[in-house]
Protein backbone atom coordinates (compact mmCIF):
# COMPACT_ATOMS: atom_id res chain seq x y z
CA UNK A 1 0.00 0.00 0.00
CA UNK A 2 1.44 3.49 -0.57
CA UNK A 3 -0.32 6.57 0.56
CA UNK A 4 0.48 10.51 0.13
CA UNK A 5 0.74 11.85 3.56
CA UNK A 6 0.74 15.70 3.79
CA UNK A 7 2.74 16.75 6.49
CA UNK A 8 5.26 19.14 8.26
CA UNK A 9 3.16 18.78 11.79
CA UNK A 10 4.67 16.37 14.68
CA UNK A 11 1.44 14.43 14.14
CA UNK A 12 2.96 13.87 10.34
CA UNK A 13 5.52 12.60 11.51
CA UNK A 14 3.88 10.54 14.33
CA UNK A 15 1.99 8.88 11.66
CA UNK A 16 4.46 8.24 9.08
CA UNK A 17 6.81 6.12 11.52
CA UNK A 18 3.83 4.51 13.22
CA UNK A 19 3.27 3.08 9.73
CA UNK A 20 6.40 2.38 8.89
CA UNK A 21 7.45 -0.12 7.50
CA UNK A 22 4.25 -1.88 6.19
CA UNK A 23 2.86 1.03 4.37
CA UNK A 24 5.17 3.21 2.03
CA UNK A 25 4.45 6.77 3.08
CA UNK A 26 5.36 9.85 0.54
CA UNK A 27 5.46 12.96 2.89
CA UNK A 28 4.69 16.00 1.42
CA UNK A 29 6.43 19.35 3.03
CA UNK A 30 5.56 22.75 1.87
CA UNK A 31 9.41 23.63 2.15
CA UNK A 32 8.94 26.91 3.87
CA UNK A 33 10.48 26.29 7.04
CA UNK A 34 14.36 25.56 6.73
CA UNK A 35 16.15 23.01 7.65
CA UNK A 36 12.56 20.94 8.71
CA UNK A 37 12.38 17.87 11.49
CA UNK A 38 11.86 15.33 8.15
CA UNK A 39 9.70 12.00 8.83
CA UNK A 40 10.84 8.13 8.23
CA UNK A 41 10.23 6.86 4.54
CA UNK A 42 9.93 9.22 1.44
CA UNK A 43 9.68 12.74 1.62
CA UNK A 44 8.95 15.22 -1.13
CA UNK A 45 9.85 19.15 -0.83
CA UNK A 46 7.53 22.04 -2.21
CA UNK A 47 4.30 22.96 -3.60
CA UNK A 48 2.18 20.89 -5.95
CA UNK A 49 1.25 23.98 -8.42
CA UNK A 50 -2.40 24.39 -7.31
CA UNK A 51 -5.04 21.80 -7.99
CA UNK A 52 -3.40 20.92 -11.43
CA UNK A 53 -0.50 20.05 -10.45
CA UNK A 54 -1.80 17.84 -7.64
CA UNK A 55 -3.85 16.52 -10.25
CA UNK A 56 -1.17 15.73 -12.39
CA UNK A 57 1.68 14.36 -9.54
CA UNK A 58 -1.02 11.71 -8.57
CA UNK A 59 -1.12 10.19 -12.22
CA UNK A 60 2.36 10.61 -12.20
CA UNK A 61 2.89 8.70 -8.91
CA UNK A 62 -0.63 6.49 -8.10
CA UNK A 63 -1.19 6.33 -4.49
CA UNK A 64 -4.39 4.20 -2.49
CA UNK A 65 -4.85 7.35 -0.21
CA UNK A 66 -4.19 10.51 0.51
CA UNK A 67 -3.71 11.26 4.28
CA UNK A 68 -4.12 15.48 5.18
CA UNK A 69 -1.97 15.87 8.38
CA UNK A 70 -0.89 19.70 7.44
CA UNK A 71 -1.39 22.81 9.74
CA UNK A 72 -4.53 23.53 11.06
CA UNK A 73 -4.35 26.90 9.13
CA UNK A 74 -3.01 25.31 5.71
CA UNK A 75 -6.57 26.13 3.74
CA UNK A 76 -5.47 25.91 0.67
CA UNK A 77 -3.85 22.98 0.32
CA UNK A 78 -6.47 21.02 2.32
CA UNK A 79 -8.88 22.66 -0.39
CA UNK A 80 -6.71 21.75 -2.82
CA UNK A 81 -6.51 17.66 -1.47
CA UNK A 82 -10.33 17.75 -0.80
CA UNK A 83 -11.34 18.76 -4.20
CA UNK A 84 -8.48 17.07 -5.94
CA UNK A 85 -9.53 13.59 -4.00
CA UNK A 86 -12.98 14.07 -4.90
CA UNK A 87 -12.46 14.14 -8.50
CA UNK A 88 -10.17 11.31 -8.80
CA UNK A 89 -12.33 8.58 -5.97
CA UNK A 90 -9.37 8.69 -4.11
CA UNK A 91 -10.11 7.73 -0.34
CA UNK A 92 -9.04 10.75 1.70
CA UNK A 93 -8.64 11.68 5.33
CA UNK A 94 -7.90 15.08 7.44
CA UNK A 95 -5.80 14.63 10.74
CA UNK A 96 -6.84 17.61 11.63
CA UNK A 97 -5.50 18.27 16.34
CA UNK A 98 -7.99 19.43 18.55
CA UNK A 99 -8.36 23.23 18.73
CA UNK A 100 -7.62 25.21 21.79
CA UNK A 101 -11.04 25.86 23.97
CA UNK A 102 -11.96 29.52 23.88
CA UNK A 103 -12.51 30.45 27.29
CA UNK A 104 -12.08 33.85 27.88
CA UNK A 105 -10.31 34.54 24.53
CA UNK A 106 -11.40 37.34 21.95
CA UNK A 107 -12.28 34.89 19.07
CA UNK A 108 -11.57 36.62 15.48
CA UNK A 109 -11.92 35.69 12.00
CA UNK A 110 -9.25 36.53 10.60
CA UNK A 111 -5.63 38.64 10.78
CA UNK A 112 -6.95 41.86 10.09
CA UNK A 113 -9.61 41.45 12.55
CA UNK A 114 -7.29 41.14 15.13
CA UNK A 115 -5.46 43.94 14.10
CA UNK A 116 -8.84 46.16 14.48
CA UNK A 117 -9.59 44.58 17.78
CA UNK A 118 -5.58 45.77 18.79
CA UNK A 119 -6.85 48.94 17.54
CA UNK A 120 -10.13 49.00 19.52
CA UNK A 121 -8.81 47.86 22.66
CA UNK A 122 -5.75 50.28 22.64
CA UNK A 123 -3.58 47.18 23.47
CA UNK A 124 0.13 48.91 23.12
CA UNK A 125 2.27 45.95 23.33
CA UNK A 126 1.27 43.09 22.04
CA UNK A 127 3.10 39.16 21.37
CA UNK A 128 2.35 38.28 18.22
CA UNK A 129 2.67 34.96 17.45
CA UNK A 130 0.79 34.30 14.56
CA UNK A 131 4.04 33.20 12.20
CA UNK A 132 5.72 35.29 9.52
CA UNK A 133 2.66 35.32 7.02
CA UNK A 134 0.53 36.95 9.72
CA UNK A 135 2.19 40.32 10.12
CA UNK A 136 0.93 42.06 7.60
CA UNK A 137 -2.13 42.79 8.90
CA UNK A 138 -0.56 44.84 11.66
CA UNK A 139 1.35 47.00 9.32
CA UNK A 140 0.00 50.33 10.01
CA UNK A 141 -1.21 49.63 13.66
CA UNK A 142 0.10 52.32 16.22
CA UNK A 143 0.87 49.26 18.81
CA UNK A 144 4.62 47.72 19.53
CA UNK A 145 4.73 44.12 18.88
CA UNK A 146 7.09 41.07 19.81
CA UNK A 147 7.07 38.93 16.86
CA UNK A 148 8.06 35.51 17.17
CA UNK A 149 8.12 33.78 13.76
CA UNK A 150 10.38 30.43 12.82
CA UNK A 151 11.99 32.76 9.53
CA UNK A 152 12.27 36.53 9.24
CA UNK A 153 8.53 38.44 8.12
CA UNK A 154 9.57 40.15 4.81
CA UNK A 155 10.62 43.52 6.09
CA UNK A 156 7.88 45.70 3.78
CA UNK A 157 5.84 43.69 6.06
CA UNK A 158 6.33 44.58 9.54
CA UNK A 159 4.59 46.74 11.57
CA UNK A 160 6.32 50.27 11.82
CA UNK A 161 7.10 49.29 15.63
CA UNK A 162 7.88 46.14 16.44
CA UNK A 163 11.09 43.53 18.01
CA UNK A 164 11.20 40.01 16.16
CA UNK A 165 11.98 36.95 18.24
CA UNK A 166 13.26 34.23 16.09
CA UNK A 167 12.64 30.73 17.46
CA UNK A 168 10.80 27.47 17.38
CA UNK A 169 9.04 25.80 19.45
CA UNK A 170 8.18 23.50 22.08
CA UNK A 171 7.84 26.49 24.43
CA UNK A 172 8.12 25.57 28.24
CA UNK A 173 5.40 27.57 30.46
CA UNK A 174 8.19 29.55 32.90
CA UNK A 175 10.13 30.88 29.82
CA UNK A 176 6.74 31.66 28.23
CA UNK A 177 5.63 33.41 31.39
CA UNK A 178 9.91 35.53 31.36
CA UNK A 179 8.59 36.34 27.82
CA UNK A 180 5.45 38.08 28.62
CA UNK A 181 6.77 39.69 32.19
CA UNK A 182 10.17 40.86 30.52
CA UNK A 183 8.65 42.66 27.52
CA UNK A 184 5.55 44.04 29.33
CA UNK A 185 3.12 42.13 27.20
CA UNK A 186 -0.80 43.77 27.43
CA UNK A 187 -2.13 41.62 24.89
CA UNK A 188 -1.47 37.84 23.08
CA UNK A 189 -2.10 37.11 19.51
CA UNK A 190 -2.41 34.11 18.47
CA UNK A 191 -4.03 31.73 16.14
CA UNK A 192 -5.96 28.42 16.99
CA UNK A 193 -3.41 25.71 17.02
CA UNK A 194 -3.78 23.33 19.38
CA UNK A 195 -1.55 21.16 20.30
CA UNK A 196 1.12 21.48 23.26
CA UNK A 197 3.74 22.65 21.88
CA UNK A 198 3.14 26.07 21.91
CA UNK A 199 -0.04 26.14 24.18
CA UNK A 200 2.44 27.60 27.17
CA UNK A 201 2.11 30.77 26.27
CA UNK A 202 -1.77 31.06 26.79
CA UNK A 203 -1.40 29.49 30.33
CA UNK A 204 1.22 31.89 31.03
CA UNK A 205 -1.40 34.90 29.61
CA UNK A 206 -3.94 32.99 31.49
CA UNK A 207 -1.59 33.20 34.73
CA UNK A 208 -0.94 37.30 34.41
CA UNK A 209 -4.57 38.26 33.42
CA UNK A 210 -3.16 39.41 30.36
CA UNK A 211 -5.96 38.99 27.19
CA UNK A 212 -5.51 36.43 24.38
CA UNK A 213 -7.06 37.66 20.90
CA UNK A 214 -6.83 34.43 19.12
CA UNK A 215 -7.63 33.58 15.49
CA UNK A 216 -10.67 30.95 14.45
CA UNK A 217 -9.36 28.46 11.77
CA UNK A 218 -10.66 27.52 8.38
CA UNK A 219 -13.71 25.77 8.06
CA UNK A 220 -13.01 22.36 6.94
CA UNK A 221 -13.71 21.78 3.08
CA UNK A 222 -17.41 20.13 3.42
CA UNK A 223 -17.64 16.42 3.26
CA UNK A 224 -14.42 15.37 4.12
CA UNK A 225 -13.44 13.14 6.63
CA UNK A 226 -11.53 14.08 10.12
CA UNK A 227 -10.21 12.47 12.88
CA UNK A 228 -8.52 14.31 15.67
CA UNK A 229 -5.96 11.35 16.56
CA UNK A 230 -2.60 10.13 15.40
CA UNK A 231 -4.38 6.54 16.14
CA UNK A 232 -7.22 7.11 14.54
CA UNK A 233 -5.35 8.20 11.17
CA UNK A 234 -3.44 4.32 11.48
CA UNK A 235 -6.79 2.74 12.06
CA UNK A 236 -7.85 4.34 9.09
CA UNK A 237 -4.63 3.80 6.73
CA UNK A 238 -4.99 -0.53 7.83
CA UNK A 239 -8.75 0.17 6.83
CA UNK A 240 -8.17 1.18 3.40
CA UNK A 241 -5.67 -2.48 3.29
CA UNK A 242 -8.24 -4.77 2.72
Amino acid sequence: MRILLLGGTGEARALAAALHPGVEVISSLAGRVPDPALPVGQVRIGGFGGVDGMRRWLADTPVDAVVDATHPFAATITAHAAEVCADLALPHLLLARPAWPACDAIVVHSDRDAAETVAHRGFSRVFLTTGRTGVAAFRESEAWFLIRAVTPPDADLLPRHHDLLLSRGPYRYDDELAVLRTHRIDALITKNSGGDMTRPKLDAAAALGIPVVMVDRPPVPPGVRTVATVEEALAWVRSQDR
